[in-house]
């Protein structure tokens, strides 16, 4: 399946190379809108929100009354995540807040990682329920990026889904090093990481053809496109 992207940012329509170069803007919304009209799912992320620069609350509620999508960019705490499914979000997503050490009184006795934040995530799950959660597994040089793709942990994203999967419905894994490239996704992770959860997988990060969001779905993996589309090299 394909999941068309709307990135925003500075109250536009963005595409960004790797998270950091301006590629594309656009602010013709409704153009955009009924483009994706026809898909089940559209995935909205307000990179403001992920860098800590504001954020575009009233386009994400506008959005979300016309398209159904899945919502991130930011998300801390389970109020974030219920106030954007208040708004008519299917799904929100979850990434950087995932990510480092808990507090030792929080994880007593309890299921425990270094990294992972599973006391967090099961929080979430409680408070917003399993089907509403995706959570975002990303990655630069192999190790999952955090904080706006500035950062990283020292942590596969094999491990990271192999520890979280009790807890969401699906994840979005973005491979980085191609993301915004149109270089093509590569194929082989997309594979292992079919190979280590058995929840819905959606990647991102260069994906330039139809025929790769083929291969992906013969695998049981959706694919999210952004440059690709915007720039009309792939027809959506």
């Amino acid at each position: 399946m394909l999941i068309p992207s709307i990135d925003l940012m500075g109250g536009r329509i963005v595409q960004l190379v790797q998270g950091e170069k301006l590629k594309l803007s656009f602010d013709d919304f409704d153009y955009w809108i009924e483009r994706f009209a026809k898909y089940p799912l559209v995935q909205l992320i307000d990179l403001d929100a992920a860098m800590r620069q504001g954020d575009n609350r009233a386009l994400i509620e506008m959005i979300c009354g016309r398209l159904p999508c899945q919502v991130g960019g930011g998300l801390r705490t389970a109020e974030d995540g219920r106030r954007l499914l208040d708004a008519g979000a299917k799904r929100v997503i979850y990434g950087s807040s995932l990510f480092g050490a808990e507090p030792e009184d929080t994880v007593a006795g309890k299921r425990r990682h270094a990294v992972i934040r599973l006391e967090f995530a099961e929080g979430l799950k409680r408070a917003l329920g399993e089907d509403a959660l995706c959570f975002s597994v990303d990655t630069k040089g192999g190790r999952v990026a955090v904080k706006g793709w500035k950062d990283s942990v020292d942590l596969t994203p094999e491990e990271a889904m192999t520890w979280l999967e009790d807890y969401c419905a699906a994840f979005l894994y973005t491979h980085v090093d191609t993301e915004g490239t149109m270089q093509g996704f590569p194929i082989d992770v997309a594979a292992i990481l079919r190979s280590t959860t058995a929840r819905q997988l959606i990647v991102a990060g260069g994906i330039k053809a139809m025929a790769e969001v083929e291969a992906l779905d013969a695998m049981g993996v959706d694919a999210v496109a952004g440059m690709a589309v915007y720039s009309g090299a792939m027809e959506a």
